[in-house]
């Protein structure tokens, strides 16, 4: 794929931004239209896909009820009612901490795999409840149990996914012969929803630097495949700031029971980040979008950074959505924890080449393949100069919107700094339908008529006028991702 990136000789010295194309995927999908963050207070978030309807569990803060919620949008969980249809026991295991319920459909009935503990003592473990019934919210209940593993130790977050015709069940654990670490990741194939068949196996210790800040733990497992590979997602740390995410995978066809199978990324693939007030986000599920051809992120995190006490004992887990990228070599791309408001999108240019539109500050020629959050805004709408306008904001540099700042050129400056009706409405624009196909856009400037965000042939993005021509109207089209 030609991809452009000569800039214009002549560029200014001051802190211009450009904006260039980069490398567009073979694969992609339309944008997704959800608002963050979806459900205040829910931890350890699961969405689940059925029959069209979606399904969400998650912890609540007081860690003492199983919650169910159903709607046939995900944006739609938000304003969901929710039925508990489990409370905590008087005694015993369930008398305690009630913690990630995941809700799975196999084989014609429901389940629910859950944390259990016992009151006033670190004693948890792993059960199942199955409900009978088309609507879990309404089925009848039976506890299963207790999922026996290979050692009666701390378990938890215990998740299934079937590859090459067997249901697995992973999980974390505290393993015996290692007492320094907190839990590890474990595989077992299922006998049933309720029994894992032979000895499971760990595939992941908290080894490395990042996965032992505060606790010493691997945890939270999940599994999407695609492109003929296994991506499993886990959680690391304690559950503050540094809680993150790492990646496990193997290949499709692979021994999954074979702990060499599995590769480790050395580095988080989610982290928290501070521009976008985004902290501490893990233990995440996957689903499809309501059109089937995207695939969502759920997770939770916190709005701000710093906790008095135990992270245990904060209450403000929120849970979170986004897309889910994927890059040329049909490896994930989780990008960041996106800010609160519309989820963001991406504008694929319609022009020969294709490719993606991109955040630049500065004067100089930007080199490299860009940041997926880069290449991803936010659209405001109303925007800022209200009305039927929108406005683009960065998703890596949140409050920089795109403007006109004189003749053809654009920009992008701080919000703070559109102080004048004039400004705002600089960096406001009308969405049309696209100029050369109606499924994509075309940004028309909101106070001149006729004035579009183009791309020119030297991949800088500018204002300008169209003379019908159909490379220039291309040009000015755009697909949302």
């Amino acid at each position: 794929m030609h991809i452009l990136r000569r800039l214009l000789s002549a560029v200014s010295a001051l802190n211009t931004a450009w904006m260039v194309v980069a490398p567009a995927p073979a694969a992609a999908s339309p944008a997704v239209n959800y608002v963050n963050s979806l459900i205040q207070q829910r931890a350890d978030p699961h969405i689940s896909k059925h029959d069209g309807w979606y399904y969400f569990t998650a912890t609540v803060p007081e860690y003492d009820r199983i919650i169910l919620r159903r709607a046939q949008t995900i944006q739609g969980l938000a304003s969901a009612s929710e039925t508990t249809i489990w409370r905590r026991k008087a005694s015993g295991y369930g008398s305690g901490q009630v913690w990630a319920p995941e809700l799975h459909f196999i084989d014609g009935k429901w389940y629910i795999y859950v944390a259990l503990g016992v009151a006033n003592a670190w004693n948890i473990r792993t059960f199942v409840f199955e409900g009978t019934g088309s609507n879990p919210l309404t089925a009848t209940w039976l506890e299963k149990g207790r999922i026996k593993t290979n050692w009666d130790t701390f378990t938890l977050d215990a998740s299934t996914f079937v590859a090459n015709g067997i249901q697995y069940l992973i999980w974390a654990q505290g393993i015996p012969d290692r007492p320094d670490e907190n839990s590890s990741i474990m595989i077992a194939p299922l006998e049933n929803p309720w029994t894992i068949r032979g000895r499971a196996v760990a595939i992941s210790h908290p080894t490395l630097s990042w996965e032992r800040i505060g606790y010493k733990v691997n945890e939270g497992p999940y599994v999407i495949q695609r492109n003929g590979k296994i991506f499993l997602t886990y959680s690391a740390s304690a559950t503050d700031y540094n809680y993150c995410m790492g990646l496990l995978t193997a290949s499709a066809g692979s021994d999954l029971m074979n702990p060499a199978s599995w590769s480790k990324s050395q580095t988080p693939i989610f982290t928290s980040n501070a521009k976008t007030n985004q902290w501490g986000p893990g233990h995440n599920s996957f689903v499809e979008s309501e059109d089937g051809q995207s695939d969502i992120m759920v997770y939770h995190d916190r709005g701000y950074q710093h906790i008095t006490g135990d992270p245990l004992n904060d209450p403000n887990r929120q849970t979170r959505v986004q897309k889910l990228y994927w890059k040329d070599d049909g490896t994930p791309d989780f990008g960041i924890p996106v800010p609160e408001g519309n989820t963001p999108i991406r504008l694929r240019s319609a022009a020969d080449g294709g490719g993606y539109v991109r955040y630049y500050t500065g004067s100089a020629n930007p080199t490299g393949t860009p940041a997926l959050a880069d290449t991803q805004f936010r659209i405001a709408s109303p925007g800022l100069a209200g009305g039927s306008t929108i406005s683009l904001e960065s998703t890596s540099d949140p409050g920089m919107f795109l403007r006109r700042v004189d003749g053809a050129r654009v920009q992008f400056v701080k919000n703070t700094t559109l102080t004048t009706t004039g400004m705002k409405v600089s960096a406001s624009f009308n969405r049309l339908p696209g100029l050369t196909d109606g499924e994509g856009v075309t940004l028309e400037l909101s106070d001149a008529k006729g004035q579009y965000l183009g791309l020119e042939a030297s991949g800088r993005l500018v204002v300008t006028p169209l003379n019908g021509q159909g490379a220039q109207l291309k040009q000015a089209t755009f697909f949302l991702e």
